[in-house]
């Protein structure tokens, strides 16, 4: 064992080794899912690899804990989906949704590398985002030559370095007067907000068409609309300025209503892309120079952040929620 290993794990190596093994975990059950329905050959070996290289990042942090003498997380197993169940999603849905993830992946984990110490953890955090970044590449491959993901718009290319003079670049468009036109770093973060909640609106009405229980089904019945409300609310921006929205014909929900997967993984993969939703909005807001888009994100951000306390508030009445490593109580070490 090399003398990193002989280093104790800090709180946020835990924190992080733990929401890992809980992603990872639950997007093995997905790929098994989508490994049963798969008609592409290279889709399949896609599919396959990613899930062969989650199964060694769950051994990994197994590995870490059981040295640490930390609890194996519960995490989601194989009671959690429901094999031989009926396709709920049609067409390329599969690539669709791994590179949904992949890109949740690619910022999480270079994020938690960041947060590392210990050189074997801070390697093992380098891995899985190369590992998100190579499954982005391949996955966006082989949409676009489906034909089924929407480029970002083409603008002009710029002649010359120019700097803002005019008082008024950071109001909004205005139909009747001359102010500014949307510039390529919004038309970007829109475009990137739009193309993920058309792939999270399809799978909530996957979702709302299967869930057992009826407060759940109605979680994503929600879901589903605010979707909608995030795609239209922001492809207005892009429509003033007479730019077409991203939009696809493939990866819609079936009529199938045989629940492949628990409520509480349903519930999980939501709440992931909730938290994902409202990390994106901030950074849309934070990088935009229009007053009027990003008072436009913080009304999303707010609808967003609402949905996800709704989730939480049914995940613990069902107890699916997996409480994450805590420091000790101190009330309790006082009482001892």
């Amino acid at each position: 064992m090399s003398s990193s290993n002989r280093v104790p794990i800090t709180s946020s190596e835990l924190a992080n080794l733990w929401m890992t093994y809980q992603d990872k975990t639950m997007i093995m059950r997905f790929l098994e899912y989508f490994l049963e329905h798969v008609e592409q050959e290279e889709t399949r070996k896609i599919l396959q690899s990613y899930y062969e290289r989650a199964a060694e990042s769950v051994e990994f942090v197994i590995s870490i804990f059981q040295q640490e003498g930390a609890v194996i997380p519960a995490g989601f197993t194989e009671n959690d989906v429901n094999k031989g169940a009926p396709k709920l999603f049609d067409y390329m849905y599969d690539v669709m949704y791994l590179h949904m993830m992949s890109k949740l992946g690619t910022a999480l984990y270079a994020l938690y590398s960041t947060m590392s110490y210990r050189q074997d953890i801070r390697q093992f955090f380098r891995r899985l985002t190369t590992e998100a970044q190579e499954a982005y590449d391949q996955a966006t491959n082989v949409l676009l030559e489906a034909g089924v993901l929407s480029r970002s718009p083409y603008v002009s290319m710029p002649k010359e370095v120019e700097f803002v003079r005019e008082k008024n670049y950071m109001t909004g468009l205005n139909w009747f007067s001359n102010e500014r036109s949307l510039n390529t770093i919004e038309i970007s973060l829109i475009h990137n907000a739009i193309e993920t909640n058309l792939t999270g609106m399809q799978l909530m009405i996957g979702f709302a068409q299967v869930a057992h229980d009826q407060q759940v089904r109605n979680h994503f019945v929600k879901g589903m609309e605010l979707s909608k409300k995030v795609e239209t609310s922001l492809g207005e921006f892009l429509r003033q300025d007479y730019i077409e929205p991203p939009a696809t014909h493939a990866g819609k929900a079936t009529n199938s209503t045989v629940a492949p997967f628990s409520d509480k993984l349903m519930m999980y993969n939501t709440s992931l892309l909730t938290t994902f939703g409202l990390g994106s909005n901030a950074l849309g807001g934070a990088f935009s120079l229009r007053t009027d888009l990003p008072a436009k994100m913080a009304l999303l951000t707010k609808d967003i952040f609402d949905f996800a306390k709704q989730g939480g508030i049914i995940m613990i009445k069902n107890g699916w929620m997996e409480k994450p490593p805590q420091v000790e109580d101190r009330n309790q070490l006082i009482k001892r």
